[in-house]
């Protein structure tokens, strides 16, 4: 008769006894086979045990007739039973049962009970109806309530809930013994019949609160109040003074043929008044620096030092204005001389308030800026034009912030900042503005369309309103009309070219149509081509294209800098210098170096991709031509760009430049496609685009 050993979860042998087919299956514990055969088994676990197991050996018939192995036996790993019980064997009923030591050969009837100990064996059964409005709270999130109502009842509930149906109620059928039924009724009744669904009576009459009639706000009281504690805010200052202009005899005698003459001949100023009601009379230009700073030598000497021979026409007109304390919108082309239009009169303005410089708080002049870069090309100007020990900062993002704050603290007369650091300085009261009184916004236009107008009114709520304001810009867009017309205090503008949008007459414009694909054979065949001495700004929209130009320049061994917004300023101020000093001759950028560039031999614009707007445009190919020289741009224009056609025509005719056959014949076939999408559009209603199903004119 064969024996088996076999390994239980917990490392301990079980032995069992193998019948003969005819026999009974069933195993003995250790305490029967000692009796049986005499060997000395300690116990039912199998230790210490031995296998001297006598064969002539046979087991005793169990009084129901089946071999049972009374044996515990640990439950084997992996076992997928319930609960932790002790496996017996019951060859009887052929199932497993689960059970204590005191009760080993119990059956498992494999219904154990949960918590509660409810019954699912048919035993009474209660029905009732309840409303069906209440079956959610009497089954609970997730099952939680009816779990727990089974629990405390010890009954099996049951909710007949038909989501098709449209019944009032729903039937609750609960099993189990009549005491457990009567006990899940009840509990079931407080849910439904609880607080939440009683109706509650008011014992009293409400009597609504007694509000007193809401008081009209006077508007024009609090808007008088409002100025009456800024004029409060601003009375302790020191008053400011304005005008410093001496007008000389020659030009106070120009008749108004020979203004009007003079203003023609130089590239057509017109000046005028902002506001309708201003009689002003307006000053007559200026036609050399003396007429201008003849009572300040020291302005006429650092100006000489610089070796210009004439004013600029935008300078020969603005400052007779500025020099008498005016507000001024001056609105020219770059490179056309606005920066020292509106800087020497500044130092001049500095100089000779009445409260010495060593007791203001702060600095007396601000000049707001768009970008690091153009602040930092107005701030190199300044140094160029000592005058009587007049210090200037430059402030902007990506500088070193405590430096600035450093220099700050130890006085400064002017400040030339970008708005977001500035903003972030004020914020914080590293900087007083309350002294200043002469403010410039140069590019005012650029300004607004990187979103910075809300840094630009923060600001200009900390200083004095009764300053000297001055706004610069290439363009004139809508928005910087309302800025003027919110900040500044009846200003004369001076235009110099046309209102109208222009490019600088002494740029030489090309326009090449080409295909998107052929644009980089169109650029490598222009850097091929360039000569010795020419220096070339390739401008591009997208900071990846900036980037992948640059990495292909590199493979080919063509020497380039990269120029873009999420470049460190350390990498941007090394590209401008390696331009500037002729280390590189090639400057790959985007849109942020459209403005603020003064790199006065720049022979060539290069447009890659040509810019979004018109505005971007003038001001791209006005790096090039400045300060006399002559200029040159090529700009790539393709299929997509074509909405820009009817612009850049009258840009070209205005300037007196070629205009090609191809674009007018694009032009052309836009017009003609614009029509025709119109009138489709209005045919459908106009629908198909307000759903996103519209096709964008730009794309085309």
């Amino acid at each position: 008769m064969p024996l088996s050993d076999s390994w239980d979860d917990w490392g301990t042998t079980t032995t069992t006894v193998q019948q003969s087919p005819a026999d009974s299956w069933g195993t003995t514990n250790a305490g029967n086979g000692a009796a049986n055969s005499g060997a000395d088994l300690t116990d039912g676990w199998g230790t210490n045990s031995t296998n001297d197991w006598d064969t002539s050996w046979t087991p005793q018939p169990s009084t129901n007739n089946s071999w049972s192995d009374n044996r515990e036996q640990q439950r084997p790993r992996g076992f997928r039973g319930i609960g932790r019980g002790i496996v017996t064997n019951d060859r009887k009923n052929f199932n497993t049962s689960f059970g204590s030591s005191d009760n080993r050969n119990e059956s498992n009837d494999w219904n154990r009970r949960p918590r509660g100990e409810f019954s699912r064996e048919s035993g009474d059964k209660t029905s009732f109806k309840i409303p069906s409005s209440d079956v959610g709270r009497v089954i609970g999130r997730g099952g939680a309530t009816i779990k727990d109502l089974q629990t405390n009842s010890g009954a099996r509930i049951k909710v007949n809930s038909n989501r098709d149906s449209y019944d009032s109620e729903t039937l609750v059928e609960v099993f189990g013994s009549e005491e457990q039924c009567n006990k899940a009724k009840e509990l079931i009744m407080e849910i439904v019949d609880g607080p939440s669904n009683k109706q509650f009576k008011i014992q009293e009459p409400f009597e609504p609160r007694k509000t007193e009639p809401e008081e009209q706000i006077d508007w024009q009281a609090a808007i008088n109040e409002s100025e009456e504690a800024t004029k409060r805010k601003w009375a302790a200052l020191p008053p400011v003074v304005k005008n410093f202009y001496f007008e000389d005899s020659e030009v106070a005698a120009m008749s108004n043929d020979e203004v009007n003459q003079f203003r023609a001949d130089n590239n057509n100023i017109m000046v005028g008044h902002f506001t309708e009601n201003d009689t002003r009379e307006i000053p007559n230009p200026i036609t050399n620096f003396a007429h201008a700073f003849s009572h300040y030598p020291e302005i006429l000497s650092e100006i000489e030092k610089q070796r210009f021979e004439k004013p600029s026409p935008i300078q020969c007109q603005s400052w007779p204005i500025l020099l008498q304390g005016i507000d001024l919108i001056g609105i020219a082309q770059t490179g056309t001389g606005k920066t020292l239009a509106y800087l020497l009169p500044a130092m001049i303005h500095i100089d000779q308030q009445p409260t010495p410089r060593d007791q203001r708080p702060g600095p007396t002049a601000l000049i707001m800026a768009p970008t690091r870069e153009l602040a930092q090309q107005i701030e190199k100007e300044t140094r160029k034009y000592s005058y009587r020990g007049i210090k200037s900062i430059c402030i902007y993002g990506g500088g070193s912030r405590r430096d600035q704050i450093g220099s700050i603290g130890k006085g400064v007369e002017i400040v030339i900042a970008t708005p977001g650091r500035l903003n972030d300085l004020c914020m914080n009261r590293f900087i007083d503005l309350t002294s200043v009184s002469y403010l410039v916004l140069d590019e005012a236009d650029r300004m607004l369309d990187m979103g910075f107008e809300p840094q630009i009114k923060k600001i200009m709520l900390d200083i004095r309103p009764e300053r000297q304001s001055v706004m610069m810009s290439a363009t004139w867009p809508a928005g910087v009309r309302r800025l003027a017309v919110s900040y500044m205090k009846d200003p004369f503008q001076i235009n110099v070219g046309t209102f109208d949008l222009a490019a600088c007459h002494s740029v030489t414009q090309h326009v090449v149509l080409c295909s998107v694909d052929d644009k980089r054979d169109k650029l490598y065949e222009f850097v091929r081509n360039m000569i010795e001495g020419d220096k070339v700004i390739i401008f591009v929209c997208r900071k990846v294209m900036a980037d992948e130009l640059s990495s292909d320049f590199a493979l080919k061994g063509i020497n380039a800098q990269c120029i873009h917004g999420d470049r460190d300023q350390s990498d941007r101020e090394q590209a401008l210098d390696d331009l500037k000093t002729g280390s590189v001759r090639i400057l790959i950028a985007t849109d942020v170096a459209s403005r603020g560039l003064d790199i006065d031999d720049i022979t060539h614009i290069f447009n890659f991709d040509f810019p979004k707007t018109m505005e971007e445009y003038v001001h791209r190919i006005g790096r090039t031509g400045r300060a006399g020289r002559e200029g040159e741009s090529i700009s790539l224009f393709t299929r997509d760009d074509w909405r820009h056609s009817g612009e850049l025509i009258e840009i070209l005719r205005e300037a007196n430049q070629r205009v090609p056959l191809a674009l007018e014949n694009m032009h052309q076939r836009y017009i003609e496609w614009k029509a025709k999408k119109d009138a489709e559009d209005k045919a459908a209603g106009g629908g198909g685009r307000s759903r996103g199903g519209g096709r964008r004119y730009d794309r085309y």
